[in-house]
């Protein structure tokens, strides 16, 4: 049988934003990038430019989210207040904020639930671009993937971004790494992986069949023995369409655990490298 192709056309990859950006915004923009890298900070640009740079997908954004890690981003904040920005730490677990004016820049440090987190090693495989003029880099696609599987809210999904980014990658996407990032969470992997076989049947097989195997085997063990004290995981993915289940049912609040130990541990990660410096 011979090898699948890839698709005859290259999906097309630019390094600009939408023209409909405001000049300030795409300027604040350029700000931040350079300052960060002036100072040789490790971060990688993630969101819409990630996905354009990945897919040739444009769309508008209002914001310019850049993944690193919780210490980076400790030790960031203070030098962009010196830079002018203000400065705040909206979310411990995940997300602090640089603004100007109107117009802001996300500092990422991990998902909002608290179960993936940005590591040194996202930074190191990120991919070169050019993002507003600025040399830099933008997260590879397994890490943006990974940063989108549990997108999956009433008023946002991400599902869309994980296929068009499977579909666009094809075949040079790191299946092994990407299994590796997802960990034990493999199962909103697998029900991204139906949806992009939902909408290009024709491109089944730009998941590997390996894959396909390994995943639908251990969905047909865990059906097979179910573990009678799991936890409920639904506020994992949703914490308001399954608030009744934790407010009213009394299911486990598993997405508070995992907060909590996420917290614990950007501690101990930060007082680490307290004490190295």
């Amino acid at each position: 049988m011979p090898e699948p192709s890839k698709p005859v056309d290259p999906l097309p990859v630019t390094s600009s934003i939408p023209e409909d950006v405001p000049k300030e915004q795409a300027a604040l923009f350029r700000e931040v990038l350079i300052a960060l890298e002036e100072k040789h900070v490790p971060f990688a640009v993630s969101g819409a430019f990630a996905l354009r740079q990945h897919t040739g997908i444009c769309r508008f954004t209002k914001d310019l989210d850049l993944f690193m890690t919780s210490l980076t981003a400790r030790q960031v904040l203070p030098y962009l207040q010196e830079r002018g920005f203000d400065c705040e730490v909206r979310d411990p677990v995940w997300l602090a904020k640089a603004h100007q004016g109107e117009f802001f820049v996300d500092l990422i440090t991990g998902m909002s639930n608290g179960v993936l987190a940005v590591e040194d090693s996202w930074i190191t495989r990120a991919s070169p671009a050019v993002v507003e003029g600025v040399e830099t880099r933008v997260l590879a696609p397994e890490e943006l993937v990974a940063s989108k599987i549990f997108i999956a809210r009433r008023e946002r999904f991400d599902g869309a971004d994980i296929a068009h980014v499977i579909y666009a990658t094809y075949p040079s996407f790191d299946w092994k790494r990407e299994l590796h990032l997802i960990g034990e969470h493999w199962e909103m992997f697998l029900w991204s992986l139906l949806l992009f076989r939902y909408v290009y049947p024709a491109q089944t097989h730009y998941v590997p069949a390996a894959v396909w195997r390994e995943l639908l085997q251990r969905l047909e063990r865990e059906i097979a023995r179910p573990d009678p004290h799991a936890k409920f995981r639904g506020s994992l993915v949703d914490d308001k369409m399954f608030a009744i289940d934790v407010n009213e049912w009394r299911l486990a609040n598993l997405l508070e655990e995992k907060r909590r130990s996420r917290l614990e541990e950007i501690e101990r990660s930060v007082n680490a490298g307290v004490k190295r410096a």
